[in-house]
């Protein structure tokens, strides 16, 4: 795999673990097909640009934030997550967790250690989860490159008591030598596919809540 594809696989990859600085430019449209909108935006003091992603999906804000809090089952939607573990329950809305990224050879996996906060669900009101990189929990793993700092933001707000509508901002620096314009080529076809894997993920949670 060519290395200018690098970019496209960190970005996608960080979706749930993807600090976000003032942001100088409007955001500009990248990717929009299947319902899904992909945005970038230049950010003050910082090379990586902030990725937003707006779209619907079947389900209620509880139903898409018990999806996010089920982390270990995040490989299963999140692109090029190879797995996540719970490090620690700080409390029901409050868990810290490790995450994997599995590059292709010749490029070196990522990792990261992230805490997330989930706001609690109030009837017919958006709900909110943030989730940036923090320290202390985990020492640095044997080949892995780790993520020193990103955060995304998840806000979900109901349209009908069958479907949500979702705004996710990121951003994130991938570590190591990685040049911005790498990481910036390609941003939009990761978030897109990992959006259309979460749509599948939730309309079958929707209509078998058992699963």
């Amino acid at each position: 795999m060519k290395r200018w594809r690098l970019g496209l696989l960190l970005v996608c990859w960080a979706l749930t673990c993807g600090p976000v600085a003032q942001a100088q430019e409007r955001w500009e449209l990248r990717k929009d097909t299947d319902g899904i909108a992909v945005y970038t935006k230049d950010l003050a003091n910082d090379a990586y640009k902030q990725i937003k992603v707006v779209c619907e999906l079947p389900g209620t804000p509880q139903l898409l934030v018990n999806l996010l809090k089920d982390v270990e089952r995040h490989q299963d939607w999140v692109y090029l997550n190879r797995k996540t573990r719970l490090l620690k329950k700080l409390s029901d809305n409050r868990l810290v967790y490790y995450t994997e990224a599995d590059l292709p050879w010749p490029l070196t996996d990522r990792d990261m250690v992230v805490e997330a906060v989930f706001f609690p669900v109030q009837a017919h009101k958006p709900a909110r989860v943030e989730v940036k990189s923090v320290t202390g929990y985990l020492p640095r793993q044997t080949g892995f490159v780790r993520i020193p700092t990103s955060l995304a933001v998840w806000e979900i707000t109901p349209v009908t008591d069958r479907k949500v509508k979702v705004e996710y901002t990121f951003s994130v620096n991938p570590g190591g030598t990685v040049p911005a314009w790498l990481v910036n080529l390609t941003v939009a076809t990761g978030p897109h596919k990992t959006f259309q894997n979460l749509r599948q993920i939730l309309a079958s949670r929707f209509t078998n809540p058992r699963r």
